[in-house]
């Protein structure tokens, strides 16, 4: 019996994918739940999984754009394999048997010694190095030789992104606005309770949910930046859910972690590392991407002091986090030694003029400089 292999259902704006790879191939024995091929869709890969076991034919190839509900190929459930069998059988290479004059000969006279002194000799030149030098017309190679392009198609995820971002900027009037906030009451509060959460939740309290939790602050008290437009009207969202960047290997992915107003340190960062995860090996959902009213990114982690992020439409706000660097900074009229951070805001100005971008920021820089902010964090130990 054959068995049906179709592009499923992939989310309510997805409606085609294209061939990213064909993991098993044509003819090749597969069991029930193998990994089989991936899709590539707008917004993520996914794995296709074996429907039962048997012998797999594909009606697609690398690249082909195929839609929802389309038959991509089948499992013969009869069939045991027998045409990767005997493709195997084919290409196995036949080993042949070389005979090499052996230098043991039998001194039986005068020729026979000669024969064995002189296959010893042919057989010691033949192991010294080379030592003739090329000749200069052989080394010299042109510039234009040594100029090499390489070529490969952009992923659809990568295509996507790329059309996304330059979306963004021509559809919204998006500005950018700066400031900086000393992490030392943060890093305090981490080093304080670290070991306590690892031992207690299984995760480790990062920089992350600190700047979730001041997100959230941020965002009640300037509103506008949890909007976004739809036609001629301003559509606000009464809750808070909450886009976290993540890099990987295929492209930036923006999973959303949803309530956290409503969610602990420990939930957050439990919500962000199983993302991570998830994103990382392929595994995430459209539902995981789907949403949001504000995205914060970190390229602190690869080291970045400063950038104006690209909003993620139809969102009105996106906040850049960056290194934490030790900066001399004026406190009380003298000068210390603080780990300072720089803080980058990028807003739709259509919704959110200057004075409220400012006011986040400087609310943002408030809540995380000010540890008693962050009392309920003791409710969690």
């Amino acid at each position: 019996m054959k068995v049906e292999i179709k592009v499923p259902s992939m989310g309510e704006s997805v409606v085609e994918a294209s061939i990213g790879a064909i993991l098993k191939p044509e003819g090749g024995l597969v069991d029930e739940n193998d990994e089989i091929i991936e899709l590539e869709t707008e917004k993520l890969n996914q794995v296709l999984y074996a429907p039962k076991g048997g012998e797999i034919s594909w009606k697609v190839n690398v690249g082909d754009t195929v839609t929802v509900g389309e038959v991509i190929g089948t499992v013969d459930t009869e069939k045991k394999g027998t045409f990767i069998q005997e493709r195997e059988k084919k290409e196995k290479p036949s080993k042949e048997f070389v005979e090499y004059p052996s230098p043991h000969l039998t001194p039986s006279g005068d020729g026979a010694r000669k024969m064995e002194k002189q296959f010893l000799e042919e057989l010691k030149k033949s192991k010294e190095p080379e030592t003739t030098p090329p000749q200069k017309e052989e080394q010299k190679v042109s510039l234009k030789e040594e100029r090499v392009e390489t070529r490969r198609p952009m992923s659809k995820i990568r295509k996507v992104i790329a059309k996304r971002l330059v979306d963004s900027l021509h559809g919204s009037a998006m500005l950018t606005t700066f400031n900086e906030v000393d992490m030392s009451a943060v890093i305090d509060l981490r080093k304080k309770y670290k070991e306590i959460y690892l031992e207690k939740y299984g995760v480790k309290l990062g920089f992350m949910s600190f700047f979730v939790k001041a997100c959230v602050s941020a965002l009640k008290a300037i509103p506008d930046l949890n909007s976004y437009i739809e036609g001629e009207e301003m559509v606000h969202r009464e809750y808070y859910d909450i886009g976290i960047a993540v890099g990987t290997d295929r492209g930036l992915v923006v999973p959303v972690v949803r309530g956290c107003d409503e969610l602990s340190f420990a939930q957050i960062e439990q919500e962000i590392l199983n993302y991570a995860k998830k994103a990382r090996g392929g595994g995430l959902a459209i539902s995981d991407l789907e949403g949001g009213g504000f995205t914060i990114t970190n390229g602190g982690v690869y080291g970045s002091m400063l950038s104006t992020p690209i909003l993620n439409p139809p969102q009105s706000g996106i906040l850049g986090m960056h290194n934490i660097i030790e900066r001399p900074v004026v406190v009380n009229g003298e000068i210390v030694i603080r780990p300072i951070m720089y803080l980058a805001l990028s807003y739709d100005h259509r919704i959110v003029d200057g004075r409220e971008a400012v006011t986040f920021l400087v609310h943002l820089k408030e809540v995380l400089e000010d540890p008693s902010r962050f009392t309920f964090i003791e409710k969690e130990v």
